[in-house]
This record gives structure tokens, C-alpha cells and sequence, in this order.
């Protein structure tokens, strides 16, 4: 029914930068336990990562059941330690499903040792799992990627604004707002490679045409009237995942990558380093590899964003060092 694309990331913290590059377009998250060693510090770890990464779905899939002689009491315990863990952080979908990869026991087919069990085998639960709602239908943001004038013959005179929809939808007609200008203006054409749409919806590539002569340029954003506007300022705090061996240099300047816009910035704050296996909060001077911590960036341009909870899209950004060009931190806004 479906086709998957699987990120497979080690356990150790060292990896940590695997596990968020990962899960930072994850539909879902497989987390992987030995039913004979129950929770460990690794699946806490990646557990809290996939909440910080608001990923929507998430599986305990507890393993190696034939172990502990399929035991529905010892499936329990687990799953209850884990849901214990799993109220602190925002997981909200979380499904739990015991296994043998070594008999094939709820695998692919449910087999004959877990009777116990009533819900689906994993694959059939991948292959069921609603994934449709977990975009944003309700809020229309299009980052301009590239303004089109092909100045032919032909089209003489078109002028249209190339991008992928990241949010939400749009029809001809439409009344827009240009950000960060905030002029307004209403969809004329749709254009599509495969002829003109009436209508188009996330994550669908499109270009549009508009009624008036605006001035706009890669890097800004379309959007509609909705119940979460778009923030548009020159300052944000965020969660950052540095992926850098060389370490944060506050005195530097780096340059961010949000959606389309690119724009250098400092670091104007440095709150606090999470511990991923403890989940606590430390003072905190530098950024090392695989750090993740709380941090105010300025820029150097106004961005047009949200919080990462309302869309990845638009609440994700990369920071790169200029020296090197090298991607050195991944981050969410809050």
C-alpha cells in the first residue's frame, strides 16, 4: 500500500545529530526495545528527541518477546514505565506493539505466539497508520523560491512566483499578503507543468501569478488571513541541535537558512544545554557536537516564521558557517 523511507539511527548519545537529522521529517517513530532490558537511557533519549522534533506518530516496539516467553505481564510493565516517561514530554500519538523479529511474530503477520495481543502486527500498522491530517491544512504559506520571466516570445510578459506550498492551500481568487512588505494582492493563475489548477494544497510545487505588479523576491513568503499569523522579526528564541565538531563561537557571525530566505546572525543568548538522558537544564557557555540547547539568535533581516508546533516548515531552520559553508546547527523556533 505504501512505499517507506527509513532512517535508521544508532542509540549511543554521540549520535544524536543522526536521530534529529532523522526525525526532522519523520511521519513516525519506531522506538525500538529489548523486552528482556525493558527502558533504557537510549530509548528516554530518542524518545524526547522525537518530541522535540514533534514527530506525530510513535511505535514502542517492544522486541525479542520469545526472551521472556511472550509474557503479556512483562509487555505491560514496560509499556507502563514508558508511558510513565512518555506524559512529560509531548508525544501524543503512541502506539504499542510486542514482537519476535526472530519467529516473525507480529511482524509482517501476527504468528501464533500472541494471542494475548489484539491490535495490528507493525507492518500492517505502518501500512494503516492516518498521516493525511498531520500536515497544516488550515494556515497557507508559500516561500518564493524563484521569480519566473522567461521574457520568450510566448510569454512576453509573464511574471510568476515559483515555490512549494508548505501549508495549507490555495485558490484562484484568493486574497494574499506579501511578507515581510505586507502588501496585498489576490491569486490570478495557478501554473503547473501539467496545465493551470483551480486549487493547490501542500506540499504540492506550483507557480502563481498575481493580479498586480508587486516587487517581491526570493525568500518571501504568501499567506492568508488565518488564526495563527506568521511572526515577522528580526529576533527568535529557539531549540538548536549543534552538528558542528568545532563549537559555537558567540563573538561570530553564521548565517541562517529559514525556508527560502537566507540572512546572517549572532547569538545573542545562550540559555540553557538539555540533558537528552536526564532531560535537565544546565548553564551553559559553548555548544559542542550534538549539544541541544535553548538560544535567542538575531538576524540580520527580518524572517517570516511560526513555531515549530504549528508547522515544521516554516518553525525549522539550518545555520551555516560562512568560512566553510558547512551546515553547523539545525533548529526548531518556539
Amino acid at each position: 500500500k505504501r512505499k517507506f523511507i527509513i532512517g535508521d539511527t544508532p542509540g549511543h548519545e554521540q549520535y544524536t545529530r543522526n536521530m534529529v537529522t532523522a526525525a526532522s521529517s519523520a511521519n513516525l517513530a519506531i522506538i525500538l526495545i529489548d523486552a528482556r532490558k525493558g527502558v533504557l537511557t537510549q530509548t528516554k533519549r530518542h524518545s524526547y528527541l522525537a518530541s522535540l522534533l514533534n514527530v506525530p506518530h510513535v511505535v514502542l516496539a517492544v522486541n525479542k518477546m520469545d526472551m521472556v516467553d511472550y509474557s503479556q505481564a512483562r509487555f505491560d510493565e514496560i509499556v507502563s514505565e514508558y508511558k510513565a516517561f512518555a506524559a512529560q514530554l509531548d508525544l501524543h500519538d503512541v502506539h504499542c506493539i510486542p514482537l519476535s523479529a526472530l519467529n516473525g511474530d507480529m511482524v509482517v503477520d501476527r504468528g501464533d505466539n500472541l494471542d494475548w495481543y489484539k491490535g495490528p502486527a507493525l507492518l500492517e500498522f505502518l501500512e494503516e497508520v492516518e498521516i493525511d491530517h498531520d500536515v497544516n491544512t488550515s494556515d497557507f504559506r508559500f516561500p518564493v523560491q524563484w521569480v519566473c520571466r522567461p521574457q520568450t516570445s510566448e510569454h512576453h510578459d509573464f511574471r510568476g512566483f515559483a515555490g512549494r506550498i508548505e501549508a495549507g492551500e490555495v485558490s484562484v481568487g484568493d486574497e494574499i499578503t506579501i511578507l515581510p512588505s505586507g502588501r496585498t494582492t489576490t491569486v490570478k493563475e495557478i501554473v503547473t507543468y501539467d496545465g493551470n489548477l483551480a486549487t493547490a494544497f501542500a506540499p504540492q510545487s506550483v507557480t502563481l501569478t498575481l493580479s498586480d505588479e508587486i516587487d517581491i523576491s526570493r525568500g518571501d513568503m504568501f499567506v492568508k488571513s488565518s488564526a495563527h499569523p506568521p511572526k515577522v522579526d528580526k529576533e527568535f528564541e529557539a531549540t538548536l541541535c549543534w552538528l558542528s565538531e568545532a563549537p559555537l563561537d558567540k563573538s561570530r557571525k553564521y548565517l541562517v537558512k529559514h525556508t527560502t530566505r537566507s540572512a546572517k546572525c549572532l547569538f545573542s543568548r545562550l540559555d540553557y544545554r538539555v540533558d537528552v538522558n536526564t532531560l535537565e537544564q544546565h548553564a551553559v557557555e559553548k555548544l559542542n557536537m550534538n549539544d541541544i540547547a535553548r538560544v535567542a539568535i538575531k538576524v540580520q533581516s527580518p524572517l517570516v516564521f511560526d513555531s515549530y508546533d504549528i508547522d515544521r516548515a516554516t518553525g525549522s531552520f539550518i545555520v551555516i558557517d560562512e568560512a566553510s559553508n558547512n551546515t553547523v546547527a539545525a533548529g526548531m523556533i518556539s
